[in-house]
């Protein structure tokens, strides 16, 4: 990426910026004065894109969303010089005062022309590796709906004076089959099918998502790490796409919005909440793994041991406060293993590693 910085220093002739919408685009171009020359509005398919700029090769600026790595590589093919802007960092437009599309074009079209790295340009990762994510995707999404229709029944028998049994979510239809209460059948066995139909489903993902450590060696080192399940390698592999996306293992945490946020001035230093900025997805599986890592069930480990150390106080933000502490320190000790090629040791500086 820095690389293609470097090349992009001297301004092109003509650069354009491309507000992208999911029916309509508007674009605007702007010369090496400053100066716009042309500005429009077209549709945001293949044909319409490949018929206007056809021709001479552009610098074209766009900011990353749904439609962004698909007209990114559609471009890029046709030999133009392609920036695809951070989004998250771009608050001249996400906060501007009179935003619309017409404006964003010509913002996008003018920070591209005088420096790209007002854009804080990122890489879309490849069309394979997109698909492989979109796979954990769709496996979350079916998850998250499940336990909402667990969390409904739940709720239905309650306000009946009734309780479903404990059980795991996996196990939920199984165990539950036998004990709706009388008169509530036609209510909750409709939810039940359901339940069992989308357990079934996640499981067919889970055999696939396990069958993508023979395709991506790194995420079989990754998993060497006591909570890091296939799912948890798989999103952190492909979701960073490869080690040099966050720069060294120390800035993983803030990358991934894992970070406190600051509002230092002068004597005044707050405590705050953590940025949030990055693939949410992401972080909340590296929460969750942490909170294995901490709990009861951890094997013991000096990151275990440093997560205990820091919610000693008892108080319960206090352990909010460890297991992001531990989500962190997670998330750079994985960046740390793909970047080195080691495996896991519980204690680094003890005599025992994990050999696979």
């Amino acid at each position: 990426m820095q690389e293609n910085i470097r090349r992009s220093a001297e301004k092109p002739e003509m650069t354009v910026g491309i507000d992208l919408g999911d029916r309509f685009s508007r674009y605007c171009v702007v010369n090496r004065e400053g100066e716009v020359i042309e500005e429009g509005r077209i549709q945001t398919t293949m044909v319409a894109l490949e018929r206007h700029f056809s021709g001479e090769r552009r610098r074209i600026a766009m900011e990353c969303g749904a439609h962004s790595p698909w007209v990114s590589r559609l471009l890029q093919g046709m030999g133009h010089e392609v920036l695809v802007a951070n989004a998250r960092k771009m608050r001249a437009i996400t906060d501007s005062e009179s935003k619309n599309d017409r404006n964003d074009a010509e913002k996008l079209a003018r920070f591209a022309a005088y420096d790209v790295r007002l854009l804080s340009p990122i890489q879309h990762r490849s069309p394979e590796r997109q698909r492989d994510l979109n796979l954990l995707q769709a496996r979350d999404t079916l998850v998250r709906a499940r336990t909402m229709l667990v969390n409904a029944m739940r709720g239905l028998v309650k306000s009946a004076g009734q309780r479903l049994p404990k059980c795991s979510t996996e196990s939920f239809a199984r165990t539950v089959r036998t004990t709706i209460p009388a008169g509530m059948e036609p209510a909750l066995t409709p939810l039940l099918e359901q339940v069992a139909s989308l357990t079934e489903e996640i499981r067919k993902m889970d055999k696939q998502i396990e069958a993508l450590g023979k395709q991506y060696p790194e995420v079989v080192r990754l998993r060497s790490v006591p909570g890091v399940g296939p799912v948890v390698a798989a999103a952190y592999v492909l979701t960073l796409d490869s080690p040099g996306a966050a720069g060294k293992s120390r800035a993983v945490g803030a990358f991934l919005g894992l970070r406190p946020r600051q509002n230092q001035s002068g004597e005044c230093d707050p405590q705050l909440r953590i940025s949030k900025t990055g693939n949410s997805y992401l972080r909340r599986l590296l929460v969750q793994a942490a909170q294995y890592v901490w709990g009861r069930f951890g094997p013991d480990s000096e990151l275990r041991r440093w997560g205990l150390k820091l919610s000693a106080s008892g108080a319960k933000r206090g352990k909010k406060r460890a297991v992001i502490a531990v989500a962190r320190k997670l998330a750079v000790l994985l960046h740390h293993l793909w970047q080195s090629g080691e495996y896991y040791r519980p204690f680094p500086n003890g005599p025992q590693a994990f050999t696979p």
